[in-house]
């Protein structure tokens, strides 16, 4: 017969107890049954293993947190237009500047390591100031027209206006007519004329030395 060997070392604690409890009893028999009552005690068996003691779980830490952030809020880049700069100028008139933004989380921990963030509050604490360039466009007004140059020709001088009835080839009004001799000379007219100056061509012959001056 095959006896399974795990079976007979369950049975071996078992069949050494029956033969400690019979061995107590015969001593007790012996000494005039005294022991009877007595409380048998059994002794652990030598190399029988000890039953391991249970490792209670940690229990873990669990803490809550507020953690603050912020971050830069960007500025707007915006142009206007100045009537006292010059028309095609520019320049930046006031420099932009970051807002800043105020994150409040309830961030909660276990054992130190982050487990869990809830966004308490979102606001922009310091608003961003406009980063502003101004445009010129002031023209200036034309410059004044300049004087139209004289007409007259320089070293020269307009002749005098003729009456009507005046030759135009002499200045000193010289008659119009079939001839003309100076006056208290020796010619015999019709017409007579006083000194005069020549300023086209002598038709009357008034001018005798050429010089440009007539009846002399």
């Amino acid at each position: 017969m095959t006896i399974d060997r795990s079976r007979l070392r369950a049975l071996i604690p078992v069949l050494l107890l029956v033969a400690a409890a019979g061995s107590g009893c015969g001593s007790a028999d012996a000494g005039g049954g005294s022991g009877g009552d007595e409380e048998l005690r059994v002794a652990p068996l030598a190399g029988a293993p000890a039953s391991p003691t249970p490792t209670p779980s940690p229990t873990p830490v669990v803490t809550v947190e507020t953690v603050t952030e912020t971050e830069a809020v960007p500025f707007e880049r915006v142009s206007v237009e100045d009537d006292t700069m010059d028309l095609g100028t520019s320049a930046v008139t006031t420099a932009g500047v970051a807002g800043v933004r105020t994150l409040v989380y309830e961030v909660t921990l276990t054992d130190g390591v982050e487990t869990g963030r809830v966004l308490v509050s979102d606001e922009v604490t310091t608003a961003p100031v406009d980063e502003v360039t101004s445009v010129g466009t002031y023209e200036p007004p034309p410059p004044p027209p300049e004087p139209e140059p004289e007409e007259q020709a320089q070293g020269l001088v307009d002749a005098p206006t003729q009456d009507e009835g005046c030759d135009p080839n002499y200045t000193g009004c010289v008659p119009i007519a079939s001839d003309v001799d100076c006056a208290g000379g020796s010619g015999n007219g019709p017409a007579y004329t006083g000194q005069v100056t020549v300023v086209g061509e002598d038709i009357y012959g008034l001018d005798a030395d050429d010089d440009g001056v007539g009846c002399e």
